[in-house]
């Protein structure tokens, strides 16, 4: 045991991680991790306890889409670690910025191979593929050093995951906070005025130009508007960047850049500004080939490797894209508005006109929640809805619709990402959507939602199965073997957990539920029948 009158590495950890801004923890506590619960009740930091890792890895990525600020996750070492390596790789391809904190056996039994509880060859490097970085806490002195470098990663570089490990003689030996640095102002870097002034000079020669906003805008949506308002170019959003333009702003094309008449338009285009995006598969050509864009292209980011995937560009901005925005709009004020508004309905109709009628009523289906739920963010997981809002939803604000079809596309986020966002929200409505197999990976989370007493309602497209892989089988004349599994009684099973639960048949059933659902003190799980939604 330490001295009661002396701080541990573990009591000093939270206190920096209150200082640095930290509201949440997401943990379990298991044998290797209780020392840095040790200094919890010193602070202002909550603790919320999820029913496994993985919960508690989508739990922060939902925390952090909705507020744009990190938590922190205290994971156990060995399985803790493995089983949130899922969430933190869903985090790490949308950029989505997570503290890890674990465990590890003590210093002087690493990679000795002795069969020590909880035992990996190399925790660190089985977690660096899925962070911006992994570092092990050699003495307790490099702590601050190593805080510091995880945050100046989410508030100044492109955010992602960050694993930090503390050996268990770490987290226990003693530890003076008095000298410990205050924390500083954290900022980006903005672009260089010969940047600015090339990418304006090729703008303003354009003939048809094109516009892609991706998810490293959506704390810029005031400079994106007033970019695209002076202009007048036809703009496409991510996934991630929905709501960045208004939805019923004449220039905004959506997210329809997977429909070929867009796509189209987006290649042939003889200059493209891509601000804050991968111009990756799941934003772009879904399962085509690569993209193909001819003209030359305008790429800006705050990861300068980012910009050299997927499309070379003409002209690289290294920093981020607000200032970028900003400045651009002051070195082109006499640009000639290039007015698409007409391009962007005949585009946008064409687009719609192609696309599957059911896609088009997942659509209406995501409206109907909005109109019944003012402000209300859609929380999604990998299922058939999400996938057709993903091209006909548009959120009324940025951070209001995300989901984990795009990017690494696992299945369990929607459950415990609303949780998250709903605790980072608490006056905001959430909506959880996902279908009858992925909630069948999370739905021990339940429990966490009862325990926190949170009015989350959670939308269940029950259709009995992996219903959009069983599509995809189908079109290719695969067997569709796998693909219906056994269904259980979800009804049962929520009320079990101690939910509210129903099976809605009609539209106004429906909405009955939603909006009882925000005043019933815990969560209510709504069953949907697929068969029966798509002819509301």
């Amino acid at each position: 045991m330490t001295n009661k009158a002396s701080k541990t590495c573990g009591e000093v950890l939270v206190e920096l991680l209150q200082s640095y801004g930290i509201e949440i923890v997401f943990g379990i506590p298991g044998v290797h991790t209780v020392e840095l619960y040790r200094g919890l009740p010193n602070t202002r930091l909550r603790h919320i306890t999820p029913r496994h890792e993985q919960g508690a890895g989508f739990m922060a990525d939902g925390y952090a889409r909705a507020t744009g600020k990190p938590a922190a996750c205290f994971i156990i070492s060995g399985p803790g670690m493995t089983n949130i390596i899922t969430a933190m790789a869903q985090a790490y391809s949308d950029s989505v910025p997570m503290l890890v904190i674990s465990s590890v056996n003590n210093s002087h039994e690493l990679a000795l191979g002795g069969g020590r509880l909880h035992e990996l060859p190399s925790q660190r490097q089985l977690v660096s593929g899925v962070s911006v970085f992994s570092h092990t806490v050699a003495r307790p002195s490099e702590l601050a050093e190593v805080l510091a470098r995880a945050f100046a990663v989410f508030d100044s570089a492109r955010p992602g995951p960050v694993h930090i490990e503390l050996p268990l003689d770490v987290i226990t030996a003693p530890m003076s906070a008095s000298h410990l640095p205050k924390v500083g102002k954290r900022y980006r870097s903005g672009p260089s005025t010969q940047a600015i002034a090339d990418a304006a000079a090729l703008l303003q020669g354009a003939t048809r130009p094109f516009i892609v906003l991706g998810g490293g805008t959506q704390d810029a949506a005031a400079e994106a508007c007033r970019l695209v308002d002076l202009l007048g170019i036809r703009t496409a959003l991510t996934v991630n960047a929905k709501g960045v333009l208004p939805p019923d702003h004449p220039l905004n094309l959506g997210s329809r850049l997977p429909q070929r008449p867009v796509l189209d338009a987006l290649e042939a285009a003889d200059v493209v500004l891509a601000i804050g995006t991968e111009l990756g598969e799941t934003d772009t050509l879904l399962f085509d080939d690569k993209l193909e864009i001819t003209g030359e292209v305008i790429r800006v980011d705050i990861e300068p490797e980012q910009m050299t995937r997927n499309v070379l560009p003409a002209i690289s901005i290294c920093a981020d894209a607000g200032m970028t925005m900003r400045a651009l709009c002051e070195a082109m004020p006499g640009f000639k508005s290039c007015r698409h508004q007409a391009e962007v309905a005949e585009l946008r109709t064409a687009a719609d006109a192609i696309a599957p009628a059911a896609y088009r009523k997942h659509g209406l289906f995501l409206d109907l929640i909005a109109h019944t739920l003012p402000g209300v963010v859609v929380v999604g997981d990998s299922t058939q809805p999400v996938y057709g809002g993903n091209l006909f939803y548009e959120a009324a604000a940025p951070r209001r619709y995300f989901n984990s079809s795009t990017g690494y596309g696992t299945l369990g986020y929607g459950l415990p990402a609303a949780l998250g966002a709903r605790l980072g929200l608490p006056d905001t409505p959430v909506v959880a959507l996902i279908g009858d197999g992925g909630l069948q990976f999370t739905i021990a989370e339940l429990a966490t939602a009862v325990e926190l007493e949170l009015a989350v309602p959670i939308l269940v497209w029950n259709n009995n199965g992996y219903g959009e892989i069983k599509r995809y089988m189908v079109e290719r004349d695969i067997p569709t073997i796998g693909v219906d599994i056994y269904t259980p009684d979800f009804i049962a099973i929520a009320r079990g957990f101690g939910c509210a639960a129903e099976t809605v048949a009609t539209r106004a059933e429906f909405v009955d539920a939603l909006r009882r659902a925000q005043t019933a003190g815990r969560p209510t799980l709504i069953d949907i029948p697929e068969s029966m939604a798509l002819d509301w």
